[in-house]
C-alpha cells in the first residue's frame, strides 16, 4: 500500500469543505484518474497528498508513515518520492530544457555527477533528444509538457501527480502525453491523474475515483472488487 487516506476532512478558515469524510487506498503502481467539476475537491486532494496542506481531521498515510504527524524538517524528503506535472507546465523560461531538468534535482541537493547522467536518461524517456538546449518559448505545448513531465520524473518518485496535465493541449496532443504517462507507469510509477477530460478517461480502463462537493461518490476500483466478491 502506498497512500491511505483516512476519514480525511478539509475545512476552510472561510467555512467551505472541500473534503468530506474520505477514506481511499492506492496501490503501488496503479494509474488513478481523479475526476470531478470544478470545486469538488480536487485540488484540495492534490495538495494533501503533496503535504502542501494539513486535513482539518483524518489521517494520511504514505509507505505507512503519516504525513500528517511529520515533522517539518522531514517534509522535503517525503517530496522527493513524489513528481508534479502541472498543466500550464510552469517551466523557467530562461532557463534550457536540460537546465530545467537538472533544476528539479538541484533543489535537492543531488551530486553534480547524479544529475549529468540522470538528466539525459529522462530526456530521452520523454522523446525529447536533441532539445537539450532549447529554450521553452521555442518548444510547442506538447513538447513544453514532455519537459515538464521529465522534471517530474527527475529525482525517480514514487508517485507522479498530474493535475490537469493536458488542459491546454488539444486532442491529438493530449493521446500523446496519455501515452507516455502510461508509459511510466508500467515502469512501475504510481500515477494519479485529476482531469476533466472523459473522453481520455473512457478509452483508458484504468481505475476512475469521482469527486463531488469534496465526497467519493464512485470509485471504479471498489466497484470491480465488489463485483468480484
Amino acid at each position: 500500500m502506498l497512500i491511505q487516506f483516512y476519514n480525511v476532512s478539509k475545512i476552510y478558515p472561510n467555512g467551505v469543505k472541500a473534503l468530506d469524510d474520505i477514506s481511499l487506498k492506492i496501490d503501488r503502481g496503479e494509474f488513478i484518474f481523479l475526476m470531478g467539476a470544478s470545486g469538488a475537491g480536487k485540488s484540495s486532494f492534490v495538495k494533501l497528498l503533496f503535504r502542501e496542506e494539513l486535513p482539518s481531521r483524518g489521517q494520511i498515510f504514505m509507505n505507512s508513515r503519516s504525513i500528517v504527524r511529520m515533522k517539518r524538517s522531514e517534509i522535503p524528503k517525503m517530496r522527493r518520492n513524489i513528481g508534479v506535472v502541472f498543466q500550464d507546465f510552469k517551466l523557467l523560461e530562461n532557463k534550457t530544457v536540460a537546465e530545467n531538468v537538472a533544476f528539479a534535482m538541484e533543489v535537492v541537493g543531488a551530486p553534480l555527477r547524479s544529475i549529468q547522467k540522470r538528466v539525459p536518461q529522462v530526456i530521452k524517456q520523454v522523446g525529447l533528444e536533441g532539445y537539450e538546449h532549447t529554450f521553452p518559448g521555442q518548444l510547442s505545448g506538447g513538447e513544453q509538457q514532455r519537459v515538464g513531465i521529465a522534471r517530474a520524473l527527475a529525482n525517480e518518485p514514487l508517485m507522479l501527480i498530474a493535475d490537469e496535465p493536458t488542459g491546454n493541449l488539444d486532442m491529438d496532443t493530449s493521446l500523446e502525453i496519455m501515452e507516455l504517462l502510461y508509459d511510466i507507469n508500467r515502469k512501475g510509477t504510481t500515477v494519479i491523474m485529476a482531469t476533466h477530460a472523459q473522453q481520455l478517461v473512457k478509452s483508458a480502463h484504468k481505475r476512475v475515483v469521482m469527486l463531488e462537493k469534496g465526497k467519493i461518490v464512485s470509485d471504479s476500483q471498489v466497484q470491480f472488487e465488489e463485483q468480484q466478491i
